[in-house]
């Protein structure tokens, strides 16, 4: 006599998932303001709001916070990158941002990128989803790393993760 056994295990990614993930970044976000300044309570609720929002309809590829000098980021600059995940995954603690690093002559900026779904959107669509969104983008070309980015902290939340990487000089 055989036995068979069959399970089929179905995450729904939700707002409340999202929004664990975007509560993560502005407290990194929150750090980086202690630390350095340039970041208002206002613009880091509205980086929260749009993070949150295209986590949840899973639009979001990598957005990057932090100091850009002579066009380049540098040091404290922190990027996270939208995944799904295959099994379980790791949901670090916020913090860990480096302090005391000299950010003279350098000025606080954000850089989003979308993912394919995204551009599998009708122009439409994108425009409608924007409209929703607490802050509006425009495009340029993503700026080049003062070094390179290593990675140092996971966030995960119903099946999708952020990780996180900071610049780190040469």
């Amino acid at each position: 006599m055989s036995y068979s056994f069959t399970a089929t295990e179905t995450k729904t990614f939700t707002l409340t998932h999202a929004r664990h993930l975007a509560a993560k970044v502005a407290a990194d976000l929150k750090r980086l303001q202690r630390l350095y300044g340039h970041i208002t309570d206002q613009r880091i609720a509205e980086f929260e709001g749009e993070a949150t929002e295209l986590l949840r309809q899973g639009y979001l590829e990598t957005v990057t916070y932090g100091f850009r000098r002579e066009g380049s980021w540098t040091e404290p600059t922190l990027r996270y990158t939208a995944s799904e995940l295959e099994n379980g995954g790791t949901d670090d603690d916020p913090g860990r941002v480096r302090p005391g690093i000299d950010i003279s002559g350098a000025s606080f900026h954000s850089y989003l990128t979308y993912n394919s779904a995204w551009w599998a959107l009708t122009p439409d669509q994108r425009a409608a989803i924007e409209g929703q969104l607490p802050l509006q983008r425009t495009g340029q070309a993503e700026p080049l790393v003062n070094g390179y980015f290593v990675d140092d902290k996971t966030y995960s939340s119903g099946g999708r993760s952020l990780g996180r990487s900071s610049v780190r000089s040469y």
